[in-house]
């Protein structure tokens, strides 16, 4: 069986979607790949931006509550979110795109941390791999200082000896250093880091719903297994119209999915170049439109920050 892909997208929660396109489209010049609904529960978005295509291991998605009030990482959560950058100079730009946006950060050799607009901490880091950067093209940040995609996320749990060993022996993780743990695939590779925490936290907004590793759909049902072997209780495959999806709790009570990377994708419903214009929903929420569309907040127009494609 094919080793886990490593993160396949990270989805949060927040308050206020047109703070958070703002802040995800236009200053971490991300691309809005896909905007639909929850499709538990039809009456909120689910935003996705991404790079050029939606990739796998790229996409950072959005639950809209409107007005959630703050969450806060605590023992069973994800705390900070980890995106490749190219060099020390992306690091530079960003230092200074971001102060100028007002947005406080701290700085050290090889990467630089701050939090979005509603509290969720990020860290973009120079990571030198062979997997493909996986890039969204902006008129205001320069490709070679663009987002490349996910390394890794900071989880706090109890127990980092009972998550730890669901993945080394259930996922197939590799254990790079102490509590610091590689899902490493055909294609990609992604780390989880765990820091032991028994403070409680509380979802909200500015926090992670869940995480989900990439796999191969022809190879789902036998990960579902695995996890059910490892004494989980996953849901059963969930199609989602842009990929499969499995759920279940991680002993230190982190939402696991895995998710396909070899689904539909998102030029399944409109075409590439128009990815995430209008609102999408899947073909069994169709008959829904009229009573889900005027309900959602209005968002601004993405394409003003979108660079045209490179000639030649």
């Amino acid at each position: 069986m094919r080793a886990i892909d490593g993160i396949h997208h990270i989805t949060l929660i927040t308050g206020d979607a047109r703070s958070n396109v703002d802040f995800y489209a236009r200053v971490l010049g991300l691309r809005l790949v896909k905007k639909t609904v929850n499709q538990d529960d039809p009456s909120v978005y689910h935003l996705f931006y991404s790079d050029e295509q939606g990739s796998p291991g790229a996409d950072i998605t959005f639950f809209e509550y409107p007005g959630a009030q703050a969450g806060r990482a605590g023992a069973g959560m994800i705390s900070r979110i980890v995106h490749r950058v190219g060099s020390e100079a992306a690091l530079d730009f960003w230092s200074e795109r971001l102060t100028g946006e007002g947005v406080a950060l701290a700085r050290e050799p090889g990467w630089l941390r701050f939090a979005d607009p509603e509290g969720m901490g990020h860290e973009l880091a120079v990571i030198q791999t062979s997997d493909e950067p996986l890039t969204a093209r902006s008129k205001e940040v320069p490709a070679e200082h663009a987002l490349q995609g996910f390394e890794a996320v900071h989880a706090l749990v109890a127990d980092p000896a009972r998550s730890e060993a669901l993945l080394g022996e259930a996922l197939g993780f590799s254990e790079l250093a102490k509590h610091d743990w590689r899902a490493r695939g055909e294609h990609r590779g992604g780390r989880i880091v765990f820091t032991q925490s028994d403070e409680r936290g509380v979802p909200g907004a500015g926090t992670v719903h869940h995480i989900a590793w990439s796999v191969e759909r022809a190879e789902q049902e036998r990960w579902r297994e695995r996890v059910i072997a490892a004494g989980l209780h996953p849901t059963p495959i969930i199609d989602r119209f842009y990929f499969e999806s499995v759920y279940f709790r991680e002993p230190g009570g982190i939402l696991y999915e895995l998710a396909t990377r070899d689904g539909a994708g998102f030029a399944a419903d409109e075409p590439p170049e128009k990815l995430g214009e209008q609102l999408s929903l899947p073909p069994r929420l169709q008959s829904m439109r009229e009573q889900i569309e005027p309900r959602l907040t209005p968002l601004p127009d993405t394409s003003r920050w979108r660079a045209p494609p490179a000639s030649g």
